[in-house]
């Protein structure tokens, strides 16, 4: 037994996005809390604008700041997806291609037993073996998503190779069960180019993460065996690994006494004004911009449905973007008093802990609504890209959140369906199943004692792993 406890060593190293590295450190913290090491590794900015760690934690999680290489057209002082608009992630990602030489530099030096990376950095297992240091890629996709992408093309007999958008709008063949799990058409067309075929000198993201699942030695989901059971089997029977469920990894924060404290205190003594349960909080996560058509029927939508609001909004992203959007004249002072539009950080955990918050109305990025079942929030939801529209399906499936209706092809909505879709969550008696739906999630998602045993169960594979390995 005392070998079996023996401290592990274990670097992570996420994709450059909040909404990824925001998940590692919360694995990252549940595994320093059980006194294992854990190296942390980003870019000097981001891991300089990660939240604050609490005290007991600092002697077992350890920053590794990899200096972030040059690429050309990507701007200065880039380091995440939250500092370039969206046509210039790609420059990103071949940013982080760049850090593969002082990676190799720092596992040689390093006496890690384990790494686990992220789908864009596929590079990393095979500079990993070289220094026999095992790899798990860390998938903060659900089950659904990873199972809906379907195993490495033209590897696998019997596997279909799906090559236009429109295959994407229907279940795969090798998902056994009936589902609606599928993209919509216009959630396809927004990310085909990037996603399926790679543009200019970047690899296209579904072979980064065929590559990570091809070459890591075991795969972890953001996921737990009772929300998702049928898609943790499905990864399980394309992929032929071992495949480790992490929990749903919920944000704890940690206060520390910051300038931020402030900031929540003004909303605070708004949110106490308004009526309990009844306040709609409007935010797209940290990389969504809506178009400017968007953006005009979303602020119609709000005025029209009557729901006092507080709406964080995105009006660009990072320095380089020159599309800015704008309300629409004369908006925020026709609500004033109702609605509040906020175009600067906001502290989202405790907005969501408040009474008067109702509803979110999100873009399904799975941390958001996470935080949203956390807090028994109801979820309404407006998809942007990436795996939103595979989370939105699985959401609507199991009668947990409720879609703004849209055109299949273009993916335009109306200000009225706004605000019915609103007032049915919030309000009308036949939104009562969203909202009872999301209090019963909550023990499944946010149980402590279920969270720790999905860690342990790791930690006991890894320590075994371990020792059959030296």
């Amino acid at each position: 037994m005392a070998e079996n406890s023996k401290k592990l060593h274990i670097a992570v190293f996420p994709w450059l996005a909040f909404g990824h590295m925001i998940p590692y450190l919360e694995l990252s913290k549940l595994i320093a809390q059980k006194g294992h090491r854990i190296s942390f590794i980003s870019t000097p900015r981001n891991i300089d604008r990660l939240p604050k760690l609490p005290p007991n934690l600092t002697p077992f999680l350890n920053f590794v700041k990899l200096p972030m290489p040059h690429v050309e057209k990507l701007p200065e002082n880039a380091e995440a997806t939250i500092d370039v608009p969206y046509e210039q992630v790609k420059y990103l990602k071949l940013a982080q291609d760049g850090l593969e030489e002082s990676m190799a530099k720092y596992l040689e030096d390093s006496d890690l037993d384990f790494i686990l990376f992220d789908f864009t950095s596929y590079w990393v297992p095979s500079i990993a073996s070289k220094f026999n240091i095992p790899s798990g890629h860390f998938s903060i996709f659900i089950a659904a998503f990873l199972g809906f992408t379907g195993p490495v093309p033209g590897l696998n007999n019997g596997y279909e190779i799906r090559t236009t958008p429109e295959e994407y709008t229907v279940p795969p063949k090798w998902v056994p069960f009936e589902t609606t799990v599928a993209f919509k058409l216009f959630e396809v067309l927004r990310i085909f180019e990037a996603t399926m075929k790679g543009e200019e000198d970047n690899i296209a993201d579904i072979t980064r993460y065929c590559k990570s699942v091809e070459n890591c030695d075991f795969l972890l989901v953001r996921s737990c065996s009772e929300f998702e059971p049928e898609w943790l089997k499905v990864v399980g029977d394309i992929h032929r690994k071992p495949i480790f469920p992490v929990g749903q990894l919920p944000t704890t924060p940690y206060e520390d006494d910051s300038t931020k404290i402030d900031a929540w205190r003004e909303i605070k003594l708004w949110l106490d004004k308004q009526e309990k349960g009844k306040v709609i909080y409007v935010a797209f996560g940290s990389e969504a911009k809506p178009s400017q058509n968007e953006l005009t029927e979303l602020s119609l939508g709000l005025e029209l449905s009557g729901l006092p609001f507080f709406w964080v909004l995105r009006t660009k992203r990072g320095e380089s973007d020159d599309e800015l959007i704008q309300l629409l004249e004369g908006f925020e002072e026709r609500t004033k008093g109702r609605g509040i539009v906020c175009t600067s950080w906001v502290p989202q955990l405790k907005i969501l802990s408040h009474d008067s918050i109702g509803g979110f109305l999100t873009h399904s990025g799975w941390s958001s609504v996470v935080e949203a079942i956390q807090f028994e929030k109801s979820l309404v939801l407006l998809t942007f890209s990436a795996d939103q529209g595979i989370n939105a399906r699985l959401l609507e499936e199991k009668k947990i959140a409720y879609s703004i209706p849209r055109d299949d092809c273009n993916g335009s909505f109306t200000h009225e369906s706004i605000a019915e879709s609103l007032n049915l969550v919030l309000v009308k008696r036949e939104g009562e199943i969203y909202r009872e739906k999301v209090k019963e999630m909550k023990s499944l998602f946010c149980d402590k004692k279920r969270q720790d045993n999905y860690v342990e169960n790791l930690l006991r594979y890894l320590q075994n792993y371990k020792r059959t390995i030296t």
